[in-house]
């Protein structure tokens, strides 16, 4: 991202994910905060009423008890995001609040939603971060709280800062002693499983090539990984697809009544090995206690925890956290086992140690896992989940078994793919391989050297369009092939960055060359979803308080910009019903250039099924060869919930509105897309008739 102002105007330069070039648009100077609150968690959060119950609940209990000390109650609110949180103090007899968000945009927010509410003059909206608050006559506070109501927690707990966000608090914002926090309590807990599903997401497999063994680099095996959490929404991956090894551990709580440090620290649970197997991963999440008792409590667990799977509450803003361990290895059952959680001020880490080996009291906490292989900054979890697909692997080798032959030249332009490592087992006389950067190149150098490959590829880190016939060694192209993947894309359109690079190579190409994949359609279908309509969906009151401006603020926000543009999510973590058939509406001809005139398409789908149409879900099938296939999208036949690809995300356009649709045909989705070869982008519009 680049950036200059002239008078009274800012332009942007941002890399289009679909054309590779270098786009100058001129925005508004207020264009970051637009994005950031039309992009943010803030309609999740206001629509989990689990969460703003079980806060309000807390507030209640812990004003109550200042009042019952004969105290007036001085609520600091931290992160106060809505002011929601300080409303409900106040309404809850709180004599007054101080209201703390960095975010400015977010802070005229609350302001106007207090005002709206008629807390003026018992709520202060300070626009600071909290560690720059002040005390005193000339401070931001006329005085310490003795109530810290705090919403600082991501999925991981600590990752957005809670440690010495309070670790300040309680040094110089609340009185030392008799301070009621809410919540007052959070508990990490944790589980060590085998799952073969899930280890794919973190470590590259062996692949079978036609009866050949394609072994992963032995420092990749070796490496801790990214150190970054992998969160999702477990309660979408079923307990089939992994194997408790353990009980579900207690790793440490944290008291937010009492002054908190962000110094490094270690916990250790012991437990014996409930099975065998091989222990590969850990599934983690947290619970918090809005009062000491206990008896207010908010978890994250997964819906598989639950007797009633559908009594779990839904939340995007707090998911579910996954951690790879260092390395996999065997336990057997009753083996004494010890599960060791590290944390710094912002991050957690994972390890594992048999309990009868070593001395707890010489044991030395691991460090924090970081990637020494560069794989895992190359390569993402979705991405070696895709890598490690077997079906799929089974589909790009097939397809390009079809159309190799003893002379044949290859060309790969995908970043960090191991076709062409595919194309060299299969017999191709030369391939070479475009990568987008130093990094990615010496990976796949990693994996030809692993499998005494060296030199069967030639690596060119080199952009697409300088590519001339001298770097080629004057051989043209006879198989030009991608999967295409590219590490800028965000909708599963701009992978159409393939065809912008077969255009720039035309003149390298033999006159018949074959270009894999040949085409490429983009796909919708109308659905229905189960939760995830919530982050786009109006508040207007919540817990009986008016917070319509921020319903106001998003709608400006969207309409700034992203109004009528698609968003990518993961849908197989989002469950949705079709209300449509699937239908291809565009394609997308790789075996000619990129055209000059834009592409448009026009069209209805009739609902087949009733239900309520929060929006359009979009994705890409590429088509290898004529009779080859393979999906960024559904992957299954239309049932009552969808299965989706885990490898890519896909595009969901929300309705301004929901459709109530009855499935007797009767109403019809309409839509338009054109696709601007100059911009790279796809237009869409979508409408929703009766007949």
């Amino acid at each position: 991202l680049f950036s200059f102002s002239g008078p009274m105007k800012t332009f942007c330069g941002r890399a289009n994910p679909t054309t590779g070039a270098l786009d100058w648009m001129e925005e508004s100077e207020e264009y970051d905060y637009h994005q950031e609150i039309a992009r943010s968690c803030y309609a999740d959060m206001l629509h989990d009423h689990d969460r703003n119950e079980k806060y309000y609940q807390g507030i209640r209990a812990a004003v109550a008890r200042v009042k019952a000390r004969g105290e007036k109650v001085i609520v600091l609110d931290i992160g106060t995001g809505t002011g929601l949180l300080s409303m409900m103090a106040v309404t809850a007899g709180a004599d007054f609040c101080y209201a703390v968000e960095v975010f400015k945009p977010m802070a005229e927010a609350a302001q106007c939603i207090v005002k709206k509410n008629g807390f003026s003059e018992k709520i202060k909206i300070i626009n600071k971060h909290s560690t720059d608050v002040t005390v005193g006559p000339e401070g931001d506070m006329q005085m310490k709280a003795n109530v810290l109501i705090t919403e600082l927690f991501d999925t991981e707990l600590i990752g957005e800062g809670a440690l010495p966000s309070y670790e300040h608090a309680h040094q110089n914002l609340v009185q030392v002693c008799g301070c009621e926090a809410v919540p007052h309590r959070a508990t990490v807990y944790a589980q060590l499983v085998e799952s073969k599903l899930l280890w794919s997401w973190g470590q590259l497999q062996p692949m079978d090539v036609e009866g050949a063994s394609l072994l992963p680099p032995p420092d990749v095996g070796r490496c801790a990984g990214a150190h970054s959490v992998c969160d999702i929404q477990l309660s979408q991956v079923s307990p089939h697809s992994f194997t408790p090894l353990g009980p579900l551990c207690t790793m440490f709580s944290v008291d937010f009544s009492k002054p908190v440090s962000s110094v490094f620290k270690s916990h250790s649970s012991q437990f014996v090995a409930q099975s065998g197997g091989r222990a590969q991963v850990v599934l983690s999440w947290w619970d918090i206690d809005m009062d000491p008792s206990g008896s207010i409590v908010c978890t994250m667990a997964p819906s598989w925890t639950y007797p009633q799977s559908k009594m779990a509450p839904w939340r995007d803003h707090w998911m579910q956290s996954v951690y790879f361990l260092s390395a996999e290895r065997r336990v057997t059952e009753g083996e004494e086992l010890s599960l060791t959680v590290c944390h710094d001020d912002y991050s957690l880490w994972y390890s594992l140690q048999s309990d009868s080996q070593q001395d707890p009291q010489t044991v030395v906490p691991p460090s924090r896992p970081c990637c020494t292989c560069q794989a895992h900054l190359v390569w993402t979890r979705p991405r070696f989940g895709e890598l490690n697909d077997r079906r799929r692997t089974e589909s790009y080798v097939s397809a390009l078994r079809s159309v190799l032959r003893e002379d044949s030249v290859c060309l790969g332009i995908s970043d960090g793919s191991l076709l062409p490592v595919f194309a060299h087992m299969l017999g191709a006389k030369k391939v070479f391989s475009v990568e987008n950067s130093r990094m990615s190149k010496q990976v796949i150098e990693q994996v030809l050297e692993a499998n005494s490959m060296k030199g069967g590829v030639q690596l060119l880190e080199i952009r697409p369009e300088q590519l001339t016939s001298n770097d080629l060694g004057a051989e043209q192209i006879s198989v030009l092939m991608g999967e295409p993947y590219f590490s800028t894309s965000l909708l599963p359109w701009h992978s159409l960055f393939f065809w912008y690079c077969r255009t720039a190579l035309a003149g390298l190409l033999r006159p018949n060359a074959t270009i894999l994949p040949s085409s490429a359609t983009l796909h919708m279908m109308a659905v229905e979803f189960q939760d995830l309509w919530r982050i786009r969906a109006p508040c207007g009151t919540c817990e009986g308080f008016d917070v319509s401006p921020m319903d106001e603020m998003v709608q400006q926000s969207l309409d700034f910009r992203e109004s009528r543009e698609a968003e990518p999510h993961p849908l197989w973590e989002y469950p949705c019903r079709a209300l449509t058939q699937s239908t291809a509406v565009m394609t997308f001809d790789f075996t000619q250039s990129v055209p000059q005139e834009p592409i448009s398409s026009q069209g209805s789908l009739p609902f087949l099924r009733s239900g309520r149409c929060h929006g359009v879900a979009l994705w890409m099938e590429y088509h290898l060869t004529d009779d080859i296939t393979v999906s960024a999208g559904l992957i299954g036949p239309i049932s009552e919930q969808c299965e989706w690809s885990r490898h890519r995300k896909q595009g969901v356009y929300f309705l301004r509105s929901p459709w109530e649709s009855s499935g007797d045909g009767r109403a019809a989705v309409s839509y338009n897309f054109t696709f601007e070869p100059s911009s790279g982008d796809i237009k869409m519009d979508f409408s929703i008739k009766s007949q």
